[in-house]
């Protein structure tokens, strides 16, 4: 049966994190930065804790941490900040790991593996290694289990996307996946580009559907590329895929508060992140499905 992931934050405020603008922290001094950044860490930590808690709580499986959990983790003093919870990041993590609830994180938009800029490729690994680094203090294996999700990027630049990959930091490319988008990299470009360099594909199939101008989820293309993202996986158990619906229409490429219409393959699917924006609320309101998908699956044994 599928386990359903929940992004972030929740529609209520149960889960709220702090963060702070570049221009806040570099108006203080150099301690005051520190203090600052501390202080917002082990804040940002017992909110991650708390999360868990919910997740477990509300039967969650799968939690997407944000990507600015730490703000500024990706400078020397930032990361140095962090290290000095290292026990109480990796006492949060074993408790993850323990609970049964997996962890992942989807890097922002400024992660261009494929530019043709070397700044902002060097930019982006630095930005996948304070990811790397999050996730090894809170002790998650170097695997696709601990997924690190990008999309592909500057589109025409396959070759390129697959050569950086190949020369990434262990700590980054083992935990690394692909997802296709609605604009520059299709679902089969980014399944080839992953079957070359050897990553998993997250398949998101509202993405799919935007970028092909599918008029529903039951073309068969849908499942076609479900399973072929499947063959990417090491583990296929560790699968992970994307829903969402259109806000406005079914190929509008905002995200609906719910999630009205699922792919039929997506029963299937072992781990689903429901990217809608009423975030808990959706999952509750997938239940329904979720209860469906088991009878369906113990049907034929009953």
């Amino acid at each position: 049966m599928p386990h359903l992931g929940l992004v972030c934050i929740t529609v209520s405020k149960d889960i709220r994190y702090r963060t702070v603008t570049r221009t806040r922290l570099h108006a203080q001094s150099p301690e005051g930065q520190s203090k600052t950044l501390e202080d917002i860490y082990r804040d940002n930590l017992q909110t991650l804790d708390d999360a868990l808690r919910y997740c477990e709580r509300a039967g969650i499986s799968l939690y997407r941490m944000p990507s600015s959990i730490f703000p500024f983790a990706d400078t020397p003093a930032g990361l140095a900040i962090l290290q000095t919870l290292a026990t109480s990041l990796a006492r949060t993590g074993k408790r993850a790991l323990e609970a049964g609830i997996r962890l992942v994180m989807h890097p922002d938009q400024f992660v261009v593996l494929s530019s043709d800029s070397p700044s902002v490729v060097a930019n982006s690994i630095t930005i996948l290694q304070m990811h790397a680094d999050i996730m090894d203090l809170l002790a998650q294996p170097r695997s696709p289990w601990a997924l690190l999700e990008i999309h592909g990027g500057k589109a025409n630049r396959a070759d390129a996307l697959v050569e950086c990959i190949a020369s990434l930091p262990d700590a980054i490319r083992c935990r690394l996946g692909l997802e296709n988008d609605e604009y520059a990299y299709s679902a089969a470009e980014i399944h080839a580009i992953c079957m070359r360099s050897g990553v998993p594909m997250v398949f998101d199939a509202h993405h799919h559907v935007v970028h092909e101008d599918l008029p529903s989820y039951d073309h068969a293309s849908v499942q076609e590329m479900f399973l072929k993202a499947r063959e990417t996986w090491a583990e296929p158990a560790h699968q992970l895929v994307h829903i969402s619906n259109g806000k406005s229409g079914f190929n509008d490429r905002q995200h609906a508060d719910l999630i009205d219409t699922m792919p039929a393959c997506y029963a299937g699917a072992p781990w689903i992140e429901i990217e809608a924006k009423s975030k808990e609320e959706a999952i509750d309101g997938l239940r329904p499905w979720l209860a469906s998908v088991a009878t369906t699956a113990v049907a034929p044994h009953a």
